[in-house]
């Protein structure tokens, strides 16, 4: 199994991070290609900065079309989700949706801990798109400045902890979801400190990803993740154009399959 695995983040430090935990995360037939976006922000906090994201997440798996068996994205907000799955007939996973399966199977009511206080109605957002609500316990975040997103782990480790341990005593969470890239491989440093499950988004995203793989459940064809309609468009790159092409070729040769079945046998 291959994997594709994108930071929408453009920073280098945080692709190590998210590569680390990936490695560690996966199982040992999966191979991983790590990337970074090609242009966007350097850690991701708001709805528009994800917008920016989408696109270059969007350009790198056009990139490498048909080379994958599955795509994570490694931000937690999932930027382009879903309209990403959409595009090949590749399971595209994010590690919001993956965090956030993880967490339900595990307890009744999870908390978010995030690394600034501008990211959480974005976060809620997501929560509320998945319809998990009602199970989201609270989100806690840092309201410090951060000196380097590359070393928030190591710069606020206690402060991650202690909102945590709030999350569970004050909150009541049952699970606890490190949110974000930055946080990559903290769940392992933690382990035995927190009194409940904890989630580390990119392990989730990494493992699910591998199931849906192995699931073999096949494509969307029609329905609500079908490839969009053929129509004239100009100004993509020729990767994105070509994938959608693809795309959309496939679903016109199944569609006209499925029709074809779907006839009754010509009386003689």
């Amino acid at each position: 199994m291959k994997l594709l695995v994108i930071n929408p983040n453009t920073s280098a430090d945080v692709t190590a991070l998210i590569e680390a935990e990936a490695v560690r995360s996966a199982g040992p037939d999966t191979e991983l290609l790590v990337r970074t976006a090609g242009h966007g922000v350097e850690y991701i906090e708001t709805r528009f900065e994800s917008l920016i994201a989408a696109g270059a997440v969007a350009e790198i798996i056009a990139e490498y079309h048909g080379q994958v068996d599955g795509v994570v994205v490694a931000a937690f907000g999932d930027p382009g989700m879903p309209a990403l799955k959409e595009l090949v007939d590749v399971p595209v996973i994010g590690i919001t949706e993956a965090a956030l399966c993880a967490a339900a199977l595990q307890g009744q009511r999870f908390s978010i801990i995030a690394i600034s206080d501008r990211i959480t109605a974005w976060y809620r957002d997501c929560v509320e798109h998945f319809g998990l609500g009602g199970r989201l316990a609270s989100i806690r975040s840092i309201n410090q400045s951060l000196n380097s997103i590359g070393s928030v782990q190591a710069d606020f480790k206690d402060t991650l902890l202690a909102l945590s341990r709030q999350a569970v005593a004050e909150d009541g969470a049952d699970v606890v979801i490190l949110a974000g890239a930055p946080l990559a491989g903290l769940a392992r440093e933690l382990e035995g400190q927190i009194p409940v499950p904890v989630v580390d988004g990119i392990s989730a995203g990494i493992r699910m990803t591998e199931a849906v793989v192995a699931l073999q459940s096949g494509f969307h064809r029609q329905g609500a993740f079908a490839p969009p309609p053929v129509k004239r468009r100009s100004g993509l790159s020729e990767n994105l154009d070509a994938a959608l092409a693809d795309a959309q070729n496939a679903a016109a040769q199944s569609n006209a399959a499925v029709i074809s079945t779907a006839q009754p046998a010509t009386q003689k």
